[in-house]
């Protein structure tokens, strides 16, 4: 057992004690597990640095994560479950998102119950701190990273919305990679105009790690300055030499060893029995993590304990992350990196370029510790470019068959988070949030709530869970995004993002040292993988993978990618985890005034009656064939009615 202590700093019980459903009243346990593991295990094998980190008198590397669980008051009346809530930036995601609630923005430690749909079916939630640089408190989670004692180049991405003299040294609002020397003269300062665009570089004499201030600019190792101002739009790239690295492998340490603490009991433990069943969850940057994890073979512990049963990487498209790499940034997803690296499919398959045959699952299926994963995105990650990469050929030549433990879906039009996860406009949490349209209003989370319990009956009753749904090329459904560009000229004044500045993924060179997890920066790109999206159908929407009724009894036009507002710079180009809405004409008088090809809502639909009628013929399709739980019907068309009022009355979008 690697988690040695468990310091409980509280126990209370959750919702002020509301009983749920057979399950009764659930509590609140918090506090910190500390961790030892051996660095010579083979089942960490791979890790970077694990090595060199500083050791006990065992031998044994030594770190410690938050640790926060929501458990029955009497474990007999649970369902054995347990979920692990792989926190995304420190914030945790699970019950929010699964029990449809508003999320937490007022920065305490409070986790919303929602309408309780976890807690009534039984479910435990185990929230576990893992990344090193989040600023850690009430409201947000992470962990003590073991240090390696080494020195070398990090690349921190600068991206601006306004014009901005002084940034921090770090990804988004995280803890800063110090300068190990103010005045290196080695230090450099790239920038490029889009993603994918050649760099410049900036004379070393115009910038300096320093900061404003009120006595004027001073030197600072935890800041840059740019006389002259970053410029929004623009894309810049800070290379520089650092001292100790965190072992960026902690973080997926934490989550093996936390699962199987839970799972096999010990004296440490503060819960009396195990549970049969572990499953992880992780949106976005943490679905990436669990990329990762599945990659490295992490899925068995030094015993050769299996720790999760099931995963749902979720929002994750075909990346994985700076999760296993000296100098990492958990965070960062559109540096060129190890985060792009082949593969990006669960079976092997032969990189078209270096010729390197492998697969996501290759290693755990050798040790005999596969989980089943259920894999969801939105059409975000298809236009980001990699979604598609991880159900067809590198090259999009032929489709690939499913992995016999997985599952892949494609929530139809939706964006990366529910518009209510969002941060507001300016938010720097997320990059051009400045948007220039509407964002994109369809709820997909109660397909995760039919998700999570289709995974759960596949591992514990081999119900094997509904087909994929994904778009595919043998079916048409599979198409370039410049042709769906092209199709969204039905939309009338609908500005298209710029097919040559959307995000691709090249093979990358990091250097000699990039197996040791070392990297030479910036990397060296070459040649493009092709990503696919989903053909669109006479309005504009997908008409590929799990389609809402807001697709097949729709009110507008949805997307997964939204334009980068004017003021905020470089308007050609997408905001690649925030979507879109257009809605039809409310009259036929009004569309033919607009010259819309698309019919009007009162062309479509009798009045709000039928519209019901007709989402509810729809959603019930999707339960039938168990993409959608039977109890969710109601809330589906109940999200869908609601957007046909907001279209009819002229609000749709403002949330």
């Amino acid at each position: 057992m690697s988690a040695i202590t468990f310091e409980m700093t509280s126990r209370t019980r959750y919702a002020d004690g509301r009983v749920f459903a057979q399950t009764g009243p659930y509590e609140r346990i918090d506090g910190l597990l500390t961790f030892a593991v051996d660095p010579a295990s083979e089942a960490n094998a791979g890790l970077t640095d694990l090595a060199l980190a500083p050791r006990d008198a065992a031998g044994l590397v030594r770190f410690a994560s938050d640790l926060s669980l929501l458990v029955p008051v009497d474990p007999s009346l649970g369902n054995r479950r347990i979920i692990i809530d792989v926190v995304n930036r420190g914030r945790r995601r699970v019950a929010s998102t699964f029990n449809l609630a508003e999320p937490n923005r007022g920065g305490s430690a409070d986790i919303p119950v929602g309408d309780g749909f976890l807690f009534d079916h039984g479910y435990a939630i185990v929230s576990v701190g893992w990344q090193w640089d989040v600023f850690r408190s009430d409201m947000l989670m992470g962990i003590e990273p073991p240090i390696a004692p080494v020195r070398g180049e990090v690349l921190v991405e600068i991206r601006p919305d306004v014009v901005q003299h002084t940034r921090t040294l770090a990804n988004r609002v995280h803890k800063p990679y110090r300068a190990a020397d103010v005045d290196d003269p080695t230090a450099r300062l790239l920038v490029k105009d889009w993603e994918d665009g050649p760099y410049t570089e900036l004379p070393r004499a115009s910038w300096r790690f320093a900061k404003e201030s009120d006595g004027g600019v001073i030197p600072s190792d935890a800041h840059i300055y740019l006389k002259s101002g970053f410029r929004p739009g623009k894309i810049y790239h800070a290379i520089y030499t650092v001292d100790g690295s965190p072992v960026s492998a902690g973080s997926m340490l934490a989550l093996r060893e936390a699962a199987t603490f839970l799972r096999y009991p010990g004296p440490a433990n503060p819960i009396a029995a195990g549970f049969e069943r572990a499953y992880a969850y992780g949106v976005s940057q943490t679905g990436r993590l669990l990329r990762h994890f599945i990659y490295l073979g992490l899925n068995t512990d030094e015993t050769g304990r299996t720790a999760f049963d099931g995963m749902l990487p979720h929002v994750a498209g075909g990346r994985r992350g700076e999760f296993n790499q000296r100098f990492g940034q958990p965070s960062v997803q559109s540096t060129p990196g190890f985060a792009h690296l082949f593969p990006f499919a669960d079976d092997v398959q032969t990189d078209p370029f270096s010729e390197a045959a492998d697969g996501l699952l290759s290693r755990l299926r050798e040790r005999g510790t596969a989980p089943r994963i259920i894999y969801t995105n939105t059409a975000a990650e298809y236009w980001r470019g990699d979604a598609s990469l991880t159900h067809t050929d590198p090259l999009a030549a032929h489709d690939l068959p499913d992995a016999p433990e997985t599952r892949a879906y494609l929530f139809s039009g939706t964006q990366h988070a529910d518009a209510r996860e969002l941060p507001p406009p300016g938010d720097p949490a997320i990059d051009g949030t400045d948007r220039r349209y509407l964002p994109n209003v369809i709820d997909y989370r109660p397909l995760l709530r039919a998700a999570l319990i289709n995974l759960d009956r596949w591992v514990t009753d081999g119900v094997e869970p509904p087909a994929s749904a994904v778009p595919r090329i043998d079916e048409g459904s599979a198409v370039p995004r410049p042709t769906a560009i092209r199709a969204l000229d039905v939309v009338p004044g609908l500005a298209t993002p710029d097919p040559e500045r959307l995000w691709v993924l090249r093979e990358t060179n990091l250097g000699p040292d990039a197996e040791s997890g070392v990297a030479r920066l910036p990397a060296e790109e070459g040649r493009a993988y092709i990503g696919l999206v989903s053909a669109l159908d006479d309005d504009g929407n997908e008409s590929a993978g799990i389609r809402l009724p807001e697709l097949t009894a729709p009110v507008a036009t949805y997307t997964g990618w939204n334009l980068r507002h004017p003021d905020a710079g470089a308007p050609e180009q997408i905001i690649p985890m925030v979507g879109s809405t257009h809605p039809f004409a409310r009259t036929g008088a009004e569309r033919t005034a607009s010259g819309d090809p698309r019919p009007a809502l009162d062309q479509r639909y009798a009045d709000r009656a039928a519209y019901v009628a007709a989402a509810r013929e729809q959603a019930q399709r999707l339960a039938d064939e168990r993409y959608l739980l039977l109890e969710d019907v109601d809330v589906v068309v109940e999200n869908a009615a609601r957007n046909y009022d907001a279209a009819i009355d002229g609000s749709i979008g403002q949330v």
